[in-house]
Protein backbone atom coordinates (compact mmCIF):
# COMPACT_ATOMS: atom_id res chain seq x y z
CA UNK A 1 0.00 0.00 0.00
CA UNK A 2 1.68 3.58 -1.17
CA UNK A 3 2.13 6.34 1.88
CA UNK A 4 -1.25 8.31 0.08
CA UNK A 5 -3.27 4.93 0.14
CA UNK A 6 -2.39 3.83 3.48
CA UNK A 7 -3.49 7.45 4.93
CA UNK A 8 -7.02 7.90 2.92
CA UNK A 9 -7.87 4.26 4.35
CA UNK A 10 -6.74 5.24 8.41
CA UNK A 11 -10.18 7.08 7.98
CA UNK A 12 -12.10 4.48 7.01
CA UNK A 13 -12.98 1.31 9.62
CA UNK A 14 -11.43 -2.27 8.90
CA UNK A 15 -10.84 -5.55 10.54
CA UNK A 16 -12.05 -4.85 14.58
CA UNK A 17 -10.13 -1.73 15.09
CA UNK A 18 -12.18 1.13 17.26
CA UNK A 19 -11.51 4.33 16.72
CA UNK A 20 -15.05 5.51 16.64
CA UNK A 21 -15.64 9.33 18.61
CA UNK A 22 -18.25 8.99 21.44
CA UNK A 23 -16.95 5.46 22.16
CA UNK A 24 -16.64 6.79 26.03
CA UNK A 25 -19.90 7.17 26.78
CA UNK A 26 -20.65 4.05 25.48
CA UNK A 27 -18.12 1.80 26.84
CA UNK A 28 -19.12 3.38 30.39
CA UNK A 29 -22.70 2.35 29.79
CA UNK A 30 -22.24 -1.17 28.74
CA UNK A 31 -19.19 -2.53 30.85
CA UNK A 32 -20.66 -0.75 34.15
CA UNK A 33 -17.46 0.83 34.84
CA UNK A 34 -17.03 4.17 36.93
CA UNK A 35 -14.04 6.42 37.25
CA UNK A 36 -12.52 7.16 40.60
CA UNK A 37 -14.66 10.64 40.87
CA UNK A 38 -17.87 8.76 40.44
CA UNK A 39 -17.43 6.32 42.70
CA UNK A 40 -16.47 9.26 45.58
CA UNK A 41 -13.07 8.97 45.65
CA UNK A 42 -11.32 12.12 45.39
CA UNK A 43 -7.35 12.63 44.68
CA UNK A 44 -6.09 15.52 46.11
CA UNK A 45 -7.16 18.67 46.31
CA UNK A 46 -6.31 20.72 42.45
CA UNK A 47 -9.75 21.13 40.47
CA UNK A 48 -9.69 18.50 37.49
CA UNK A 49 -10.49 20.18 33.62
CA UNK A 50 -12.99 19.68 31.59
CA UNK A 51 -12.86 16.24 31.19
CA UNK A 52 -10.46 15.25 33.64
CA UNK A 53 -8.03 14.17 30.86
CA UNK A 54 -4.99 15.06 29.40
CA UNK A 55 -7.01 16.26 26.19
CA UNK A 56 -8.04 18.79 28.95
CA UNK A 57 -4.50 20.65 27.82
CA UNK A 58 -5.71 22.93 24.55
CA UNK A 59 -4.56 21.07 21.44
CA UNK A 60 -4.06 17.71 22.56
CA UNK A 61 -5.66 14.51 21.06
CA UNK A 62 -5.86 11.35 21.51
CA UNK A 63 -6.84 8.59 19.60
CA UNK A 64 -6.91 4.27 20.20
CA UNK A 65 -7.04 1.74 17.86
CA UNK A 66 -7.96 -1.62 19.46
CA UNK A 67 -7.75 -5.42 18.41
CA UNK A 68 -9.73 -7.66 20.61
CA UNK A 69 -10.15 -11.33 18.61
CA UNK A 70 -10.74 -14.48 18.60
CA UNK A 71 -11.05 -16.93 21.70
CA UNK A 72 -9.11 -20.44 22.62
CA UNK A 73 -6.06 -21.93 22.48
CA UNK A 74 -2.71 -19.77 21.24
CA UNK A 75 -1.93 -20.27 17.68
CA UNK A 76 1.14 -17.87 17.12
CA UNK A 77 0.13 -15.36 14.07
CA UNK A 78 -3.61 -15.96 14.73
CA UNK A 79 -4.32 -15.19 17.77
CA UNK A 80 -6.47 -14.07 20.24
CA UNK A 81 -5.61 -10.99 20.19
CA UNK A 82 -5.90 -8.69 22.38
CA UNK A 83 -3.42 -5.81 21.48
CA UNK A 84 -3.73 -1.82 19.90
CA UNK A 85 -2.28 1.24 19.81
CA UNK A 86 -2.79 4.51 21.23
CA UNK A 87 -2.07 7.98 19.61
CA UNK A 88 -1.32 11.44 21.52
CA UNK A 89 -1.44 13.96 19.36
CA UNK A 90 0.23 17.30 21.13
CA UNK A 91 -0.54 19.52 18.41
CA UNK A 92 -2.32 19.38 14.75
CA UNK A 93 1.58 19.46 13.60
CA UNK A 94 4.25 19.03 16.40
CA UNK A 95 6.87 18.42 13.09
CA UNK A 96 6.28 21.91 11.95
CA UNK A 97 6.48 22.82 15.30
CA UNK A 98 8.21 20.74 17.96
CA UNK A 99 7.49 21.47 21.59
CA UNK A 100 9.61 21.10 24.67
CA UNK A 101 9.74 18.18 26.36
CA UNK A 102 11.58 16.20 28.66
CA UNK A 103 11.61 12.41 29.98
CA UNK A 104 12.69 10.27 33.26
CA UNK A 105 13.54 7.16 33.94
CA UNK A 106 12.90 5.31 37.20
CA UNK A 107 13.21 1.54 36.13
CA UNK A 108 14.64 1.12 32.64
CA UNK A 109 13.59 -2.33 31.78
CA UNK A 110 11.43 -0.97 28.69
CA UNK A 111 12.03 0.98 25.53
CA UNK A 112 10.41 4.35 24.61
CA UNK A 113 11.88 4.80 20.86
CA UNK A 114 12.83 8.60 19.66
CA UNK A 115 14.20 10.13 22.84
CA UNK A 116 17.48 11.09 20.92
CA UNK A 117 15.95 14.73 19.60
CA UNK A 118 14.75 14.97 23.13
CA UNK A 119 17.64 14.37 24.96
CA UNK A 120 19.77 16.73 22.63
CA UNK A 121 17.36 19.35 21.95
CA UNK A 122 14.94 19.08 24.44
CA UNK A 123 12.36 19.26 22.13
CA UNK A 124 9.54 16.19 20.84
CA UNK A 125 8.69 16.29 17.05
CA UNK A 126 6.28 13.42 16.53
CA UNK A 127 2.79 12.32 18.01
CA UNK A 128 3.55 9.62 21.25
CA UNK A 129 2.66 6.13 20.56
CA UNK A 130 1.78 3.35 23.27
CA UNK A 131 1.44 -0.39 22.56
CA UNK A 132 2.62 -3.75 23.28
CA UNK A 133 6.17 -4.81 23.52
CA UNK A 134 6.51 -6.88 20.35
CA UNK A 135 4.61 -4.46 18.18
CA UNK A 136 6.86 -1.37 18.68
CA UNK A 137 8.59 -1.99 15.04
CA UNK A 138 5.67 -2.13 14.04
CA UNK A 139 3.95 1.30 15.35
CA UNK A 140 7.49 3.01 14.60
CA UNK A 141 6.98 1.82 10.95
CA UNK A 142 3.42 3.13 10.72
CA UNK A 143 4.05 6.64 12.45
CA UNK A 144 7.03 7.36 9.78
CA UNK A 145 4.65 6.19 6.92
CA UNK A 146 1.97 9.02 8.73
CA UNK A 147 4.81 11.36 9.07
CA UNK A 148 6.46 11.63 5.75
CA UNK A 149 3.30 11.76 4.23
CA UNK A 150 2.41 15.15 6.48
CA UNK A 151 5.35 16.90 4.15
CA UNK A 152 7.12 15.70 0.87
CA UNK A 153 10.02 17.75 2.09
CA UNK A 154 11.12 14.84 5.24
CA UNK A 155 13.87 12.80 4.08
CA UNK A 156 15.28 15.69 1.16
CA UNK A 157 15.27 18.92 2.95
CA UNK A 158 14.09 18.08 6.06
CA UNK A 159 15.71 15.68 8.64
CA UNK A 160 13.48 12.32 9.09
CA UNK A 161 11.92 12.61 12.56
CA UNK A 162 12.42 9.49 14.69
CA UNK A 163 8.45 8.56 16.64
CA UNK A 164 8.19 8.26 20.03
CA UNK A 165 6.98 4.77 20.75
CA UNK A 166 6.64 3.57 24.19
CA UNK A 167 5.83 -0.37 25.15
CA UNK A 168 4.47 -2.49 27.87
CA UNK A 169 4.49 -6.40 27.79
CA UNK A 170 1.17 -8.00 27.01
CA UNK A 171 1.83 -12.10 26.95
CA UNK A 172 -0.63 -13.08 29.51
CA UNK A 173 -3.06 -12.35 27.35
CA UNK A 174 -1.85 -11.50 23.50
CA UNK A 175 -0.58 -13.53 21.03
CA UNK A 176 2.43 -11.39 21.40
CA UNK A 177 4.71 -13.60 18.93
CA UNK A 178 2.21 -12.54 15.93
CA UNK A 179 2.40 -8.73 15.97
CA UNK A 180 -0.65 -7.66 15.02
CA UNK A 181 -0.32 -4.30 13.90
CA UNK A 182 0.38 -2.96 10.96
CA UNK A 183 0.41 0.35 9.11
CA UNK A 184 -3.10 0.78 8.87
CA UNK A 185 -3.84 0.09 12.34
CA UNK A 186 -1.49 3.07 13.74
CA UNK A 187 -3.04 5.61 11.05
CA UNK A 188 -6.41 4.36 12.25
CA UNK A 189 -4.99 5.52 16.10
CA UNK A 190 -4.29 8.77 14.98
CA UNK A 191 -7.15 9.78 12.74
CA UNK A 192 -9.25 8.85 15.37
CA UNK A 193 -7.32 10.91 17.60
CA UNK A 194 -10.00 13.50 19.15
CA UNK A 195 -10.55 16.09 22.09
CA UNK A 196 -12.77 15.36 24.85
CA UNK A 197 -12.82 12.77 27.20
CA UNK A 198 -10.28 10.06 26.50
CA UNK A 199 -11.60 5.95 27.00
CA UNK A 200 -9.78 4.49 29.64
CA UNK A 201 -9.36 0.63 30.54
CA UNK A 202 -8.91 -2.14 28.11
CA UNK A 203 -8.32 0.33 25.31
CA UNK A 204 -5.34 0.62 22.52
CA UNK A 205 -2.14 0.23 23.96
CA UNK A 206 -3.43 -0.82 27.12
CA UNK A 207 -5.54 -3.58 25.54
CA UNK A 208 -3.87 -6.77 26.89
CA UNK A 209 -2.20 -5.03 30.37
CA UNK A 210 -2.63 -6.16 34.08
CA UNK A 211 -2.26 -4.10 36.78
CA UNK A 212 -2.33 -4.87 40.16
CA UNK A 213 -2.91 -8.64 39.30
CA UNK A 214 -6.11 -6.49 38.08
CA UNK A 215 -7.26 -5.97 34.60
CA UNK A 216 -5.25 -2.50 33.81
CA UNK A 217 -4.22 -0.46 30.70
CA UNK A 218 -5.13 3.17 29.86
CA UNK A 219 -5.95 6.03 32.15
CA UNK A 220 -6.42 9.94 31.91
CA UNK A 221 -6.62 12.72 34.50
CA UNK A 222 -6.19 16.90 34.51
CA UNK A 223 -5.42 19.29 36.47
CA UNK A 224 -5.99 22.95 36.63
CA UNK A 225 -3.65 25.60 38.26
CA UNK A 226 -5.13 28.64 39.99
CA UNK A 227 -5.15 31.81 38.11
CA UNK A 228 -2.43 33.22 40.29
CA UNK A 229 0.13 30.72 38.70
CA UNK A 230 -1.35 31.30 35.39
CA UNK A 231 -4.74 29.22 35.14
CA UNK A 232 -2.66 26.41 33.00
CA UNK A 233 -3.45 22.72 32.69
CA UNK A 234 -1.60 19.71 33.73
CA UNK A 235 -2.47 16.43 32.38
CA UNK A 236 -1.36 12.79 32.47
CA UNK A 237 -2.49 9.77 30.41
CA UNK A 238 -0.65 5.85 31.45
CA UNK A 239 -0.37 2.94 30.11
CA UNK A 240 -1.23 0.33 33.39
CA UNK A 241 1.27 -2.74 33.11
CA UNK A 242 2.60 -2.79 36.56
CA UNK A 243 2.33 -3.90 40.46
CA UNK A 244 1.52 -6.72 42.73
CA UNK A 245 -1.93 -7.00 44.28
CA UNK A 246 -1.15 -6.51 47.87
CA UNK A 247 0.95 -3.07 46.80
CA UNK A 248 -2.30 -1.69 45.71
CA UNK A 249 -3.59 1.61 47.77
CA UNK A 250 -6.51 3.89 47.01
CA UNK A 251 -5.85 6.83 48.42
CA UNK A 252 -4.34 5.19 50.76
CA UNK A 253 -6.72 2.38 52.06
CA UNK A 254 -4.89 -1.14 51.21
CA UNK A 255 -7.42 -2.20 48.88
CA UNK A 256 -5.26 -5.13 47.48
CA UNK A 257 -4.54 -6.49 50.45
CA UNK A 258 -8.18 -6.79 51.43
CA UNK A 259 -9.10 -8.62 48.03
CA UNK A 260 -7.43 -11.73 47.80
CA UNK A 261 -9.42 -13.63 45.39
CA UNK A 262 -9.79 -12.80 41.36
CA UNK A 263 -6.35 -13.18 40.92
CA UNK A 264 -5.54 -13.70 37.06
CA UNK A 265 -6.24 -17.26 36.45
CA UNK A 266 -4.24 -19.54 33.47
CA UNK A 267 -5.80 -21.42 31.02
CA UNK A 268 -4.76 -25.38 29.76
CA UNK A 269 -1.68 -24.33 28.64
CA UNK A 270 1.14 -22.62 30.31
CA UNK A 271 2.43 -19.21 28.84
CA UNK A 272 6.28 -17.33 28.48
CA UNK A 273 5.23 -14.66 31.04
CA UNK A 274 2.06 -14.47 33.51
CA UNK A 275 1.15 -11.51 35.50
CA UNK A 276 4.13 -10.53 37.76
CA UNK A 277 5.32 -8.41 39.71
CA UNK A 278 8.12 -7.39 36.88
CA UNK A 279 6.08 -5.51 34.78
CA UNK A 280 6.11 -2.05 33.22
CA UNK A 281 3.90 1.76 33.30
CA UNK A 282 4.19 4.17 30.90
CA UNK A 283 3.24 7.97 31.68
CA UNK A 284 2.96 10.73 29.62
CA UNK A 285 2.05 14.21 30.80
CA UNK A 286 1.10 17.31 28.95
CA UNK A 287 0.58 21.41 29.66
CA UNK A 288 0.11 24.81 28.42
CA UNK A 289 2.06 26.16 30.71
CA UNK A 290 5.56 27.39 28.64
CA UNK A 291 8.36 25.30 30.41
CA UNK A 292 11.51 24.61 29.54
CA UNK A 293 12.88 21.06 29.46
CA UNK A 294 14.79 21.34 32.92
CA UNK A 295 10.76 22.33 34.51
CA UNK A 296 9.62 19.36 32.27
CA UNK A 297 11.95 16.91 33.81
CA UNK A 298 10.58 17.62 37.35
CA UNK A 299 7.61 17.40 36.53
CA UNK A 300 8.52 13.88 35.51
CA UNK A 301 9.51 13.02 38.75
CA UNK A 302 6.74 14.45 40.52
CA UNK A 303 4.36 12.00 37.90
CA UNK A 304 6.63 9.06 40.16
CA UNK A 305 5.52 10.75 43.57
CA UNK A 306 2.04 10.31 42.06
CA UNK A 307 2.58 6.16 40.49
CA UNK A 308 4.47 5.82 44.32
CA UNK A 309 0.90 6.64 46.34
CA UNK A 310 -0.67 3.96 44.09
CA UNK A 311 1.50 1.43 45.92
CA UNK A 312 4.04 0.18 43.31
CA UNK A 313 7.77 -0.42 44.42
CA UNK A 314 8.90 -0.17 40.82
CA UNK A 315 10.38 -3.40 40.66
CA UNK A 316 13.29 -4.92 39.36
CA UNK A 317 12.42 -6.08 36.05
CA UNK A 318 10.03 -3.07 35.62
CA UNK A 319 10.48 -0.73 32.44
CA UNK A 320 8.76 2.64 34.35
CA UNK A 321 9.29 5.78 31.60
CA UNK A 322 7.75 9.00 31.52
CA UNK A 323 7.79 11.44 28.80
CA UNK A 324 6.04 15.27 29.51
CA UNK A 325 5.87 18.11 26.97
CA UNK A 326 4.70 21.53 26.78
CA UNK A 327 2.75 22.71 23.87
CA UNK A 328 3.16 26.61 25.39
CA UNK A 329 6.74 26.37 24.06
CA UNK A 330 7.75 25.47 20.82
CA UNK A 331 9.86 26.46 18.11
CA UNK A 332 8.86 26.99 14.66
CA UNK A 333 11.10 24.50 12.14
CA UNK A 334 13.29 26.64 10.34
CA UNK A 335 13.03 30.14 12.52
CA UNK A 336 16.34 31.48 13.32
CA UNK A 337 14.91 33.21 16.47
CA UNK A 338 11.73 32.78 18.26
CA UNK A 339 11.22 34.61 21.54
CA UNK A 340 9.27 32.49 24.48
CA UNK A 341 7.85 33.19 27.45
CA UNK A 342 9.43 30.44 30.42
CA UNK A 343 7.39 29.81 33.02
CA UNK A 344 8.78 31.68 36.40
CA UNK A 345 10.14 28.68 38.56
CA UNK A 346 8.99 30.17 41.59
CA UNK A 347 5.39 29.05 40.79
CA UNK A 348 6.63 25.58 39.91
CA UNK A 349 5.13 23.51 43.04
CA UNK A 350 1.86 23.95 42.39
CA UNK A 351 2.58 22.22 39.15
CA UNK A 352 4.52 19.80 40.79
CA UNK A 353 0.94 19.12 42.58
CA UNK A 354 -0.76 18.88 39.70
CA UNK A 355 1.37 16.20 38.18
CA UNK A 356 1.47 14.28 40.93
CA UNK A 357 -2.57 14.18 41.61
CA UNK A 358 -3.19 13.61 38.06
CA UNK A 359 -0.67 10.65 37.83
CA UNK A 360 -2.47 9.08 40.80
CA UNK A 361 -6.04 9.44 39.50
CA UNK A 362 -4.94 8.39 36.43
CA UNK A 363 -3.22 4.67 37.23
CA UNK A 364 -6.30 4.32 39.32
CA UNK A 365 -8.56 5.25 36.78
CA UNK A 366 -7.03 2.66 34.57
CA UNK A 367 -8.05 -0.13 36.72
CA UNK A 368 -11.87 1.78 37.77
CA UNK A 369 -12.34 1.38 33.66
CA UNK A 370 -11.11 -1.63 32.97
CA UNK A 371 -13.40 -4.73 32.08
CA UNK A 372 -12.22 -8.59 32.99
CA UNK A 373 -10.43 -9.52 29.84
CA UNK A 374 -10.10 -13.22 28.86
CA UNK A 375 -7.24 -14.26 25.84
CA UNK A 376 -4.92 -16.93 24.95
CA UNK A 377 -5.56 -20.16 25.88
CA UNK A 378 -8.61 -19.06 28.38
CA UNK A 379 -6.17 -16.84 30.37
CA UNK A 380 -8.38 -14.79 32.43
CA UNK A 381 -8.15 -11.46 34.02
CA UNK A 382 -10.33 -9.66 36.32
CA UNK A 383 -11.83 -6.33 36.67
CA UNK A 384 -11.51 -4.63 39.98
CA UNK A 385 -14.29 -5.06 41.72
CA UNK A 386 -15.86 -1.86 42.43
CA UNK A 387 -19.12 -2.48 44.41
CA UNK A 388 -16.14 -3.89 47.41
CA UNK A 389 -14.65 -0.64 47.44
CA UNK A 390 -17.25 1.06 49.84
CA UNK A 391 -16.96 -1.72 52.35
CA UNK A 392 -13.37 -2.04 52.19
CA UNK A 393 -12.82 1.85 53.02
CA UNK A 394 -15.56 1.79 55.51
CA UNK A 395 -13.31 -0.66 57.11
CA UNK A 396 -11.02 2.15 57.36
CA UNK A 397 -13.04 4.72 58.61
CA UNK A 398 -14.00 6.05 55.51
CA UNK A 399 -17.26 6.73 53.60
CA UNK A 400 -17.31 7.26 49.71
CA UNK A 401 -19.63 9.81 48.37
CA UNK A 402 -20.35 9.50 44.63
CA UNK A 403 -21.23 12.84 42.06
CA UNK A 404 -24.36 13.29 41.44
CA UNK A 405 -25.46 11.72 38.83
CA UNK A 406 -22.95 9.46 38.53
Amino acid sequence: MSTTAAVAAASSPFGACRAAPGAVATRVQAGGRRRLRELGITIGALPTGRWNAITDVPGVRVGHCTRSEGEGALEVGRGPIRVGVTAILPADDVYARPVAAAHFVLNGNGEMTGLGNVDRRGLLESPVFLTDTACVGRVLRGALTWQLAQDARIGDDLPVPVPVVGETWGAFLHDVEGRHLTDEHVLAAIAGAQSGPVEEGAVGGGTGMICHAFKGGIGSASRVLPQSHGGHTVGVLVQTNHGAREELLIDGVPVGREIADLLPERGARPVPVGPAKTSSILLVGATDAPMIPQQLERLCRRMVLGLARTGTVSSHGSGDLCLFFSTGLGVPRGAELYPVQVFNDEWITCAHQAAREAAEEAVLDSLCMATTTTGVDGNRVHALPLERLPAIFRKYGRELAPEAGA
